[in-house]
């Protein structure tokens, strides 16, 4: 983690005009292009939202500026950044579990089946110990949304949230809705389109 000195960043006067605003939040759902991803999933015998959830941490991880949080008065950068993901709980609640994506898919995968059955267990509700370094990801699979409204606390933190929604046909394509909410003191569209962008590739590269 290193700061930044935001005085001397090009992004400057943006910090500075969006960081005080009562939802300084910019969000965007785009529909994915998983055709490649869905397949090499069956395939395999891969989980689905694992899969998705690796793509999409680690295109996110590829954007300095996604991997920024306002702390205090202060902005730092974190070297990469964990998710933390709901797990759905046989009561119909949920818990949280917490990835670390920056590894390759082989090892990440059992690793990331091993801690979710440990967050099922444990049912823990719990951000770690540094909870800026979070990506909040969850899952709506049972509609494909076109917009999403992220719930943020008050006052506001400076996570990147990402929400997958229900996968759809669309002519030869599979189509995946995300949405993407950022602080827009931090990050801006062409950060967000960067993002979207990472994901479709990362998403063939499987």
């Amino acid at each position: 983690m290193k700061q930044i000195d935001m005085t001397k960043d090009p992004r400057y006067r943006q910090y500075e005009y969006f960081r005080g605003f009562a939802n300084p939040f910019a969000s965007l759902t785009v529909n994915c292009d998983i055709t490649h991803l869905r397949q090499t999933v069956l395939e395999n015998g891969w989980p689905f939202f694992l899969t998705a959830l690796y793509c999409a941490v680690n295109a996110a991880n590829d954007i300095p500026e996604l991997r920024r949080r306002i702390k205090g008065d202060r902005v730092v950068e974190y070297e990469n950044c964990l998710s933390s993901h709901t797990v759905a709980l046989p009561d119909g609640t949920y818990c949280y579990c917490c990835l670390d994506c920056a590894q390759p898919f082989a090892q990440y995968l059992p690793y990331a089946q091993t801690e979710v059955e440990k967050a099922k267990s444990s049912r823990d509700f719990d951000d770690g110990e540094d909870p800026a370094r979070l990506y909040f990801v969850t899952s709506v699979p049972w509609v494909s949304f076109t917009s999403f409204s992220a719930p943020v606390p008050n006052p506001p933190d400076s996570n990147v949230r990402i929400t997958f929604g229900k996968f759809f046909e669309q002519g030869d394509k599979i189509l995946l809705p995300i949405n993407l909410t950022v602080h827009h003191a931090l990050a801006d569209g062409i950060h967000m389109a960067r993002f979207f962008e990472n994901f479709e590739r990362r998403a063939t590269q499987l």
